[in-house]
């Protein structure tokens, strides 16, 4: 599950946003057309932008006009995704009135089908988007969205689809294959970067055997969403140890949880994670993984107690205030190995999709706009955090090394990416009895067989 905070959101919470005065105010002098005004009148014919406005020519002809956007971003996040369109409404003359709510999940669906939607939602889960589609409001993209989305590989167009029709365009990316580590403890220890699994699980040995600190750090409590972190140590396996058409039939469930593949990937899983030898200074033994929480779980790095943990990129947040984070920082991140060697850069992520209710010009302006690269661009400029995979995005804005290191493997040609898997399950499997099993597997030590044959068993018939 991508969300740390939250059962169904890839989105981290944050606090209600506040309107960016000053870079308002700096916009209306960069800005101006020939007419005098910042774009074409509503539904009129277009005026001639100018300046620093004229890039944004292609959007104009809307001024006035307001859009609505429903999402889970809230502030600071939220505050940041306004500033990276403040210049583009200030030049087009288009509002985007954004609201940001902890009940997205559960209130747009009441939204819409109270004949209520917003004009755009940004949805972090494909299968809310399908059920979105069900309900018939959700309306296909203009000509140009459909055209931006060449700048992302195509499994990004999968997953905006639904039944083989496109419907949202993807706006940011995730990576959860990573390993954070210690480079000053490597460096001390004598331990290099592991390239292949054999070799990663090689250096946990050795790290065990030398005594002192343990090669792994783990933590899956997460409240009502415990159990997410070690959904996706299972997906990673799995992706790592077959690739992505395996994968999509597991998720898809064409090939079950006790399948002799899945159950051996979960043992793959188990002499990583539950080895006694090998986790979870600081907090524990194996059954500490289900107490400890996510955010927690990294600490015993910076304290030399462990040397990784495996996280996905998000977790740079948890860091405390102060910690360095880079090839020569207090920590930093490589990325995990395939299992299977023959399985070519797998990477597992997630992301957020532009759904629209609304076929208005305006409305399909501003969808043009955030699904170009343009936008990708102004929004890794506003601020470090943030990723996309759309390959028109120069790597050289990204200012934070793991942004950085997230996007050039998630616009890598060669890699095997794969959505979040519990996200792409029936919430009653990836959002729930999943959780619940692979606790139970950690905390009371449960079989593989019983783990796997209840999580079938909850699958909607």
């Amino acid at each position: 599950m991508l969300n740390p905070t939250a059962p169904q959101s890839s989105s981290r919470r944050r606090l209600a946003a506040v309107p960016v005065l000053v870079a308002a105010l700096a916009l209306t002098a960069a800005c101006s057309n020939s007419s005098g005004g910042s774009g074409g009148g509503g539904g009129g014919s277009a005026a001639s932008l100018s300046g620093d406005c004229a890039r944004y020519q292609p959007y104009a002809g809307h001024s006035g006009a307001t859009v609505t956007m429903f999402a889970s971003i809230l502030s600071p996040e939220s505050d940041n995704l306004e500033k990276s369109w403040a210049e583009f409404s200030k030049c087009t003359g288009i509002r985007i009135s954004y609201e940001g709510s902890n009940d997205f999940e559960s209130q747009l669906p009441v939204r819409v089908s109270g004949g209520n939607a917003p004009d755009f939602a940004i949805i972090p889960q494909p299968g809310l988007l399908a059920q979105m589609v069900k309900s018939g409001k959700v309306v296909k993209p203009p000509a140009q969205t459909v055209a931006n989305q060449d700048k992302w590989s195509p499994i990004w167009k999968t997953y905006g689809s639904v039944n083989g029709t496109y419907y949202a365009a993807p706006m940011s990316a995730n990576m959860k294959s990573l390993v954070w580590y210690s480079p000053k403890a490597f460096t001390a220890a004598g331990y290099d970067v592991p390239k292949t699994w054999t070799d990663l699980m090689a250096l946990s040995d050795r790290i065990a055997k030398a005594g002192g600190a343990k090669p792994w750090c783990g933590g899956i409590a997460s409240g009502t969403a415990t159990g997410w972190p070690a959904t996706d140590w299972l997906e990673e396996v799995v992706l790592g140890s077959y690739g992505g058409e395996v994968y999509d039939q597991w998720v898809g469930h064409q090939v079950k949880f006790s399948d002799q593949k899945i159950t051996t990937a979960m043992k793959t899983v188990a002499d990583w994670m539950q080895n006694p030898a090998w986790v979870n200074a600081g907090f524990g033994d194996v059954k500490s993984i289900a107490t400890t929480t996510f955010q927690d779980a990294g600490t015993p790095i910076l304290s030399g107690k462990c040397l990784m943990l495996q996280q996905a990129s998000f977790y740079e947040a948890q860091w405390p205030k102060g910690t360095k984070v880079g090839p020569d920082g207090d920590v930093f991140a490589f990325h995990l190995p395939a299992v299977n060697p023959s399985v070519a850069n797998p990477v597992e992520g997630g992301g957020e999709f532009l759904a629209a209710f609304s076929g208005r010009p305006e409305v399909q302006a501003v969808q043009n706009y955030l699904s170009s690269s343009d936008w990708a661009s102004s929004r890794v400029k506003t601020a470090s955090g943030w990723v996309s995979a759309n390959q028109g995005v120069d790597k050289s804005l990204y200012t934070d090394p793991i942004d950085k290191l997230s996007a050039e493997a998630l616009t890598d040609p060669s890699a095997t990416f794969r959505f979040d898997g519990s996200d792409l399950m029936p919430a009653a499997v990836g959002a729930g009895q999943e959780w619940k099993s692979l606790t139970a597997w950690f905390a009371e030590g449960q079989s593989i067989q019983k783990t796997a044959a209840d999580i079938d068993a909850a699958w909607p018939q």
